[in-house]
């Protein structure tokens, strides 16, 4: 029966919560602030048993006899339920990936915004302080045939998390009245254990490790499971390299229309005279949001909730997989807390002509593109509607799709463009973007399904991508830690874009725009049957 859904959908969200304090994190859900997650084998097990049950029990419910919003919520439940039992019975990222395993975003959301009094985060803090040596010690346990490339990152990704655990989280606890004797013993405990945790990661780069390229089939069905779409994989793949050819010629017409000559390279090398560097990035990134949120009220292109957004920033443990990101609060999250974009710098062992490529990249024009897909009227805005989404379960909060929020991102930056932000500079550069986008997801495939070498990812970046050494090196390097995501935003935005597309006549943008957003976060083919899109 239809009102047999609810209490069911509502007791497997809380069991897809109460086991993952990563998910309840993302999601504001603070019932397990005090909690690591536990990667153990029998802990593994429960989970995957609780699942399969969940998986059975869902295939039960008719979703004919649902009205269209629980009937996408069932579908949605289901193959979260689905893409879990994957990761944790085919993929099993937990037993490779010593990345799964480091609990920065962990310790450092409890600090970074205001979700609770100081006192009561600062007690949550210190229990999973505690529960860190256990947590390293599973994982020492469990960890088996780390690639090269996974471990390296973790190690750096851990110094930083060491300097988060022993100078912020000190100074944080000094806030509050008996704090710094609440974290004394948890701190000095904590930080031993990741001391012998690196030394074994470091022995583990001794050892031989397995390829990081997941191969055909488990590729296929992570990327399956991450898209939550019909396209297959060779339809990605001609997609792509048809997009490619495509755009090629229109960022040539662009260029020729801002500097009277086809040479992509030279318009880019023009604008790349204007750029940042470690002391203003920051400073121009708050500027690029001012002159975002300006226009996107100008134009009237979405409504705009109002939520703040702060730029940030990156915290050193969550560095080395990519430049920029958003860090919003979850739609479960009861507290008025900020949404972050933040931004890393450059790190202080580069070389000034390693800083400098990287600057000629993501020189001033790019920036703005960059705020607006991170932050206005990208990220922090799509994810401010999601929040606001209210169904009769809290399916949409926890199970929102990949592909849907960064095809938004992409979609974002287009709609800005075509619109006139930026001008030519600012369009060149989205359309630099969107080469970069689609070159991606050949990457993704190319790299995991048909041993794509370095040496031809790199001459297709930086040839027909035209990006800077640098950043297509440290997309090489993101390709080979990740796989199915970088898919996301260029099967995303296809799907968006034709969902922005159908707008009806007589619809204004803003209001297609807005109704887009009115759904929370569900993947482009739950969305068009939503918006009655064909």
């Amino acid at each position: 029966m239809p009102h047999d859904f609810v209490p069911l959908a509502e007791q497997i969200i809380d069991g897809l919560l109460l086991a993952d304090p990563e998910l309840a994190r993302a999601v504001g859900d603070h019932r397990l602030d005090a909690v690591l997650p536990d990667h153990s084998d029998a802990a593994v097990r429960a989970r995957v048993a609780e699942l399969r049950q969940a998986g059975d029990v869902l295939a039960e419910v008719d979703p004919d006899e649902l009205d269209a919003e629980d009937a996408v919520d069932l579908e949605l439940l289901s193959a979260a339920v689905d893409a879990r039992l994957f990761d944790l019975t085919e993929l099993r990222e937990h037993e490779w990936n010593p990345l799964v395993h480091n609990p920065g975003f962990l310790l450092h959301g409890l600090m970074a915004r205001p979700t609770a009094p100081a006192a009561e985060r600062l007690t949550a803090l210190s229990a999973r302080l505690e529960a860190l040596p256990d947590a390293l010690a599973t994982a020492d346990a469990v960890l088996t045939d780390c690639p090269a490339v996974h471990v390296e990152t973790a190690l750096a990704q851990w110094d930083g998390t060491e300097r988060l655990i022993r100078d912020e989280v000190v100074a944080f606890a000094d806030q509050v009245p008996g704090g710094a004797d609440l974290v004394r013993k948890p701190v000095a405990e904590a930080l031993a254990a990741v001391n012998r945790h690196r030394d074994r990661l470091r022995e583990r780069l001794t050892e031989p490790g397995r390829d990081p390229r997941l191969g055909s089939r488990l590729w296929e069905a992570k990327l399956w499971h991450a898209l939550d779409s019909d396209l297959t994989a060779g339809e990605l793949q001609r997609r792509a390299e048809a997009d490619l050819e495509r755009l090629s010629e229109e960022i040539a017409d662009v260029a020729e229309q801002l500097t009277g000559d086809r040479s992509v390279r030279a318009a880019l090398a023009r604008l790349a005279e204007d750029r940042p560097d470690n002391a203003t990035i920051v400073g121009k990134a708050a500027a690029a949001l001012a002159d975002t949120t300006d226009f996107v009220r100008r134009y009237d292109l979405v409504g705009l909730p109002g939520d703040p957004c702060e730029i940030v920033e990156m915290p050193e443990f969550a560095r080395g997989v990519a430049v920029a990101y958003c860090d919003a609060p979850g739609p479960l999250e009861p507290a008025t807390v900020p949404t972050f974009f933040t931004i890393s710098p450059t790190p202080a062992d580069w070389s000034p002509e390693r800083v400098e490529s990287f600057y000629r990249e993501y020189n001033d024009h790019l920036l703005h593109g960059l705020t607006v897909h991170e932050a206005m009227p990208g990220h922090h805005v799509q994810l401010s509607h999601s929040r606001r989404f209210r169904g009769s379960t809290r399916v949409r909060a926890v199970c929102a799709s990949g592909s849907f929020i960064e095809g938004w991102a992409v979609y974002a930056e287009q709609a800005m463009t075509d619109a006139g932000y930026g001008g030519l500079p600012v369009k060149l550069q989205q359309l630099k973007m969107q080469l970069r986008m689609t070159i991606n997801a050949l990457l993704d495939r190319g790299v995991h399904c048909a041993d794509l070498s370095e040496e031809d990812a790199m001459a297709l970046m930086t040839g027909r991508g035209f990006q800077e050494e640098g950043e297509a090196a440290g997309k090489w390097r993101r390709s080979l830690l990740t796989s199915a995501q970088l898919s996301t935003y260029f099967v995303g935005y296809t799907e968006v874009a034709a969902i922005g597309a159908a707008r009806p006549g007589g619809t204004t943008p803003r209001a297609w725009h807005d109704a887009m957003l009115a759904h929370g976060s569900p993947s482009p083919r739950h969305l068009s049957a939503l918006l009655g899109v064909s």
